[in-house]
């Protein structure tokens, strides 16, 4: 077969019987053109144009030639075309959520999820706070708590709900059950990540926090970890400590509230009926 790029300069000169124009489509200089054909030519022994006073014309040969090509560039680029589109559907998504969120609640649920869409993968990446679609994710899960681009769409999966845990045994050391709140006594134990959280949680609840100890760790994991060591006290957001709480490694017995701020899957548009996006929308609101 001959070169493919001599076939492709030939059928552009061919289609517009022009050089030039052939040269501008496919961003070459016309001498790179008529090289290409000359080449052409010498390799299949017959002229393919007729070269007059600056003008070229196709001969009988190189209309029957130019016809081929051109039908079967036409195949090549509808074949490649679609390929991509197949592509595009069938690539890997993938979800960026913040990573306590993700060890704690999303990847203890996630075989759920694959049960009942196998054969679509989605990659699953550890990420907080501001992201951007233009940085390789398709999706994420975030508090919002953080300035974004207008144009991002969120839909809620649930409101965040806090409340002090710690270690079963320590509740009474810790605690004035009855009177719902915390001892002087009692270390608390912060997130540097949410450093905020106790006065939040202080502000909705109306509680008083008069202890003087407090230890802070980068993240709420650490400091979730710390609480089930035994060190402390820590601000626990439900979705991260439900399963400790109903395994009775970890007690809350102020309970929690609703602190005003929500999780939200956010995607670079609104979410079509039917893709593989929505049906992790509906899944992931339905995750208890």
């Amino acid at each position: 077969m001959p070169s493919l790029l001599a076939l492709r300069c030939f059928e552009s000169a061919g289609r517009f019987e022009s050089f030039a124009r052939a040269a501008e489509e496919l961003h070459l200089t016309p001498g790179a053109i008529s090289r290409a054909v000359r080449l052409l030519e010498e390799d299949l022994g017959v002229d393919l144009f007729e070269r007059r006073s600056r003008r070229v014309y196709l001969t009988q040969a190189g209309k029957r030639l130019v016809l081929a090509v051109s039908e079967g560039l036409g195949m090549i680029s509808q074949t490649v075309h679609e390929i991509r589109a197949e592509t595009r559907r069938t690539r890997v998504l993938v979800l960026s959520c913040e990573p306590t969120l993700l060890m704690r609640w999303l990847i203890p649920r996630w075989s759920d999820f694959q049960k009942s869409h196998q054969g679509q993968d989605i990659h699953l990446v550890a990420g907080g706070g501001y992201f951007s679609f233009n940085h390789g994710i398709d999706l994420a899960i975030r508090r919002d708590d953080f300035p974004r681009p207008p144009e991002y769409h969120a839909e809620t999966l649930f409101t965040e709900k806090v409340g002090p845990v710690c270690r079963p045994e320590k509740v009474d050391q810790w605690f004035c059950t009855s009177a719902k709140g915390l001892r002087s006594t009692a270390p608390l134990l912060q997130t540097a990540s949410r450093h905020a959280a106790w006065q939040e949680w202080a502000g909705v609840t109306g509680a008083s926090l008069s202890a003087v100890q407090m230890r802070s760790f980068e993240h709420f994991y650490f400091s979730i970890q710390a609480a089930i060591a035994g060190l402390g006290v820590a601000i626990g957001p439900w979705h991260l400590v439900r399963d400790d709480i109903q395994s009775g490694v970890l007690a809350a017995p102020l309970g929690f509230v609703e602190d005003g701020s929500r999780y939200c899957l956010f995607s670079p548009a609104a979410l079509k009926q039917g893709s593989l996006e929505m049906e992790l929308l509906t899944w992931l609101q339905s995750v208890e």
